[in-house]
C-alpha cells in the first residue's frame, strides 16, 4: 500500500504496522533488521523529547504538528522590537535538558547558550516595598530580613529547608517515576515519618503558609507558586511548597529566548532522522494509524499523542481514543491566563528599584484573586507577572523593550471566543493596576496584543484554554493524571497534561517516559547513542 507523506510516496506493509504490540528483534550491537515505526502527534517539548529519544534508540519516527512551527506553548509573537516570548521565559531543572541531549549524543551547550539568572524575581506590593529573591539562599535570607524582620528571615530559612527536603524526598518515587501511585506515596512516607508533618495532608498551601509566615506578604508570595502548575493556593495541597525549591535551585535565561531551545530540539531531532511535518492537523487516531484532515494516513507500531489528553476524551480525534483516559484525569481543569506580549518604553515603577527580568506585582487581597478565579471570572484585584525580556545579566535594554505580562484567568468553555468586553476589562485592570504602582508603558498595547483563555483554547484544541492540564487540587491530583501508557494498547501519552505535569522540564520528562514505555513494549532495547546525520529520513 502506498501512502502520500509530505509529497513523497512511501510503500508500507500495512499488516506489519497494525499490530501495536509487535516485538522487534535485534541482530547485534543494537541494530534492528526491522526498526519499529512510531508516529508522534504534537511537537511541543514533550513530543520533541520523545522523538529525539526514540530516534536515538533506532526507531523510525514521524512527528506531526498542527501549527506552522514546533514548540507548542513555547512560542513567540512578533513586535516592532523583535519576537516576544509568549510562553515560558526561562528554564529550571536544567539537568533534564542536559540529560536529554546527552542521550542523543550531543551536549546541550553545543546547541543553546544558557545564562544563569541569580535574581529569581523582584516582588512589589501596593503601598510600597519590594523584595528580591535569589538563587543563593543566604542572599534571600538577608533580603527578607531587610524587607521584613529577623523573625521572617528565620521563618523563610525553615520553609526553604522544608521545600528542599520535600522535593528530594519525592523527586525519584513521584516526580520522576513512570507510574507513581498514591499507595506507593503512603508507603514512602510511612518509612520516613518525619515527612508527614511537612506534607500537611489535610492542609491547603494557603493554610500551611499562613502558619509558616508571620508576615502575610511572604505567605502571599509563596502561595503564588501554586499557579506554576495552574492551581490556587486556596485549594492546592500544602505539598506544593516544594515548587519553591525547583526555582531556588537555579533559573536560566536562554539566549535568543526559550524558543531557541525548542528550535535546538527540533534541529537535533531532524538531524537524527525524525521526519517532522508541520501544518498537519490530525483528525483521527486509530489502532496503529493517524489520519490528518486531508485524508493522509501514517501507520505506526505505536502512536504517541503529545497534546492535551482532554482532546482525546472529548472525541476530537475520533471515537477510538476516547477511552484512552478516565474522566477524572481531565475534567477538573487548571487555570488559564491573559497574556500581553508587546514592545514599549517603560516609565517606572515608583521606588528605588527598576524592573528586573522577572517581576511580580501583587494584588491587595491575597485571597480575592483566587475566589474570583474559582467562580470562573477574571480577577478584579489581580497579581501581575511581568517579564522584561531585554533585562538580565549582560543585557542593556534599549528605549523600546519587549514585555510579557501574565494575569491568571479561568479556563474557557470548549469553543468559546474572546469578547470585546472581556478584552477591554482585562486591559483596564492590567494597566490601571500597574499605574497604581507607578509603572506605565508608551505606547500602551492595544487589544491585539492580548491572548485570552479562549484564544488559548483555539491554539490548543480540547484544552479549553487550560494551560496546565488537570488542576492540582487535592492531594491525589498527581495520581489522577494520565501516565505514558494510556488505557488503550498502542496509544501513549505525553505533555503538560500527563504525569509529571506542566512546565517545560516536566513536559520534557513526560516525553522521555513515553519513549521509554514505547521502547519497553516494543522490545526496542537499544540504548546506544546514534550518530547525528543531517537530512532526515
Amino acid at each position: 500500500m502506498s501512502i502520500l507523506i509530505d509529497d513523497t510516496t512511501v510503500n508500507y506493509n500495512v499488516q506489519s504496522y497494525v499490530n501495536c504490540q509487535r516485538k522487534h528483534d535485534l541482530v547485534k550491537d543494537g541494530v534492528f533488521t526491522d526498526p519499529p515505526t512510531v508516529v508522534v502527534v504534537g511537537a511541543g517539548v514533550a513530543g520533541l523529547a520523545a522523538a529525539m529519544t526514540l530516534a536515538s534508540m533506532g526507531a523510525r519516527v514521524t512527528l506531526l504538528e498542527r501549527a506552522a512551527t514546533t514548540g507548542g506553548k513555547i512560542r513567540t509573537v512578533p513586535s516592532a522590537t523583535g519576537p516576544v516570548d509568549a510562553g515560558p521565559t526561562v528554564i529550571t531543572m536544567r539537568h533534564v535538558f542536559e540529560n536529554l541531549f546527552r542521550r542523543t549524543g550531543s551536549p546541550l551547550q553545543d546547541h543553546v547558550e544558557l545564562v544563569e539568572e541569580p535574581l529569581l524575581a523582584r516582588h512589589w506590593w501596593p503601598g510600597g516595598g519590594s523584595l528580591d529573591l535569589f538563587a543563593d539562599r543566604g542572599r534571600s535570607i538577608d533580603a527578607i530580613r531587610a524587607f521584613s524582620d529577623a523573625r521572617s528571615a528565620l521563618e523563610f530559612e525553615r520553609f526553604a529547608k522544608e521545600s528542599e527536603t520535600l522535593f528530594k524526598a519525592f523527586q525519584r518515587p513521584i516526580i520522576e517515576a513512570a507510574e507513581p501511585s498514591y499507595s506507593a506515596m503512603i508507603r514512602h512516607v510511612a518509612m520516613r515519618p518525619w515527612l508527614a508533618p511537612m506534607i500537611g495532608p489535610h492542609q491547603t498551601l494557603r493554610q500551611r503558609l499562613k502558619k509558616r509566615f508571620s508576615d502575610p506578604r511572604l505567605a502571599q508570595l509563596f502561595g503564588r507558586y501554586a499557579t506554576y502548575v495552574g492551581g490556587s493556593p486556596l485549594s492546592s495541597p500544602a505539598i506544593l511548597s516544594l515548587i519553591w525549591h525547583t526555582e531556588a535551585s537555579g533559573v536560566w535565561i536562554v539566549k535568543g529566548g526559550v524558543t531557541a531551545l525548542a528550535k535546538a530540539m527540533t534541529q537535533q531531532a531532524a538531524a537524527m532522522g525524525v521526519d517532522i511535518i508541520c501544518d498537519t492537523d490530525v483528525a483521527r487516531i486509530a489502532v496503529g494509524e493517524v489520519e490528518d484532515v486531508s485524508g493522509r494516513i501514517w501507520f505506526g507500531d505505536a502512536v504517541l499523542y503529545a497534546g492535551d489528553p482532554a482532546a482525546l476524551r472529548a472525541g476530537l480525534l475520533g471515537d477510538w481514543p476516547k477511552g484512552a483516559v478516565a474522566d477524572d484525569a481531565v475534567n477538573q481543569r487548571s487555570l488559564s491566563a491573559y497574556v500581553w506580549t508587546f514592545a514599549a518604553t517603560p516609565d517606572g515603577p515608583a521606588g528605588d528599584e527598576p524592573l528586573a527580568h522577572h517581576n511580580v506585582f501583587f494584588g491587595r487581597n491575597a485571597e480575592a484573586e483566587f475566589r474570583d478565579l474559582a467562580a470562573g471570572r477574571p480577577p478584579a484585584d489581580p497579581t501581575l507577572y511581568i517579564c522584561a525580556q531585554d533585562r538580565g545579566p549582560g543585557q542593556s535594554p534599549t528605549s523600546a523593550e519587549r514585555f510579557e505580562i501574565i494575569m491568571n484567568g479561568p479556563d474557557a468553555p470548549l469553543g468559546a471566543r474572546p469578547t470585546v468586553e472581556e478584552q477591554e476589562t482585562c486591559q483596564t485592570r492590567t494597566f490601571e493596576t500597574l499605574t497604581d504602582f507607578g509603572l506605565t508603558f508608551s505606547p500602551q498595547p492595544g487589544r491585539a496584543a492580548l491572548t485570552t483563555p479562549a484564544d488559548f483554547g483555539a491554539l490548543f484544541p480540547g484544552s479549553g484554554g487550560s494551560l496546565y492540564g488537570l488542576s492540582p487540587q487535592g492531594l491525589d491530583a498527581t495520581f489522577r493524571r494520565p501516565t505514558a501508557r494510556s488505557k488503550l494498547a498502542g496509544l501513549y501519552l505525553a505533555g503538560g497534561g500527563v504525569h509529571p505535569g506542566a512546565g517545560a522540564p516536566m513536559a520534557t520528562l513526560s516525553g522521555l517516559r513515553a519513549a521509554e514505555a514505547i521502547a519497553t513494549d516494543l522490545a526496542l532495547t537499544s540504548r546506544s547513542r546514534q550518530t547525528a546525520m543531517h537530512g532526515g529520513m
